[in-house]
């Protein structure tokens, strides 16, 4: 059995809360901050075992930033 360290944000969006995993491209939600890392878990399962081309990003130290766009 295999163990990888992941790193993940969430943040909530009106009722629900939202987890990005910064490794993989991969995102889920749920009513509570626990559950939303939960459900990414178990995404991010999913996605190891349906992905031939496992392309996992190592992530040291993320930043939040913001920035603004100005378009038309």
């Amino acid at each position: 059995m295999n163990k990888l360290n992941f790193k993940a944000t969430i943040w909530k969006e009106d009722k629900y809360y939202v987890s990005q995993c910064l490794n993989v491209d991969v995102a889920s939600f749920g009513a509570t901050k626990k559950e939303a890392l939960k459900n990414l878990e178990e995404a991010v399962l999913l996605y190891l075992e349906d992905s031939k081309n496992k392309k996992i990003s190592k992530v040291e130290r993320p930043d939040i930033v913001s920035f603004k766009l100005q378009y038309a």
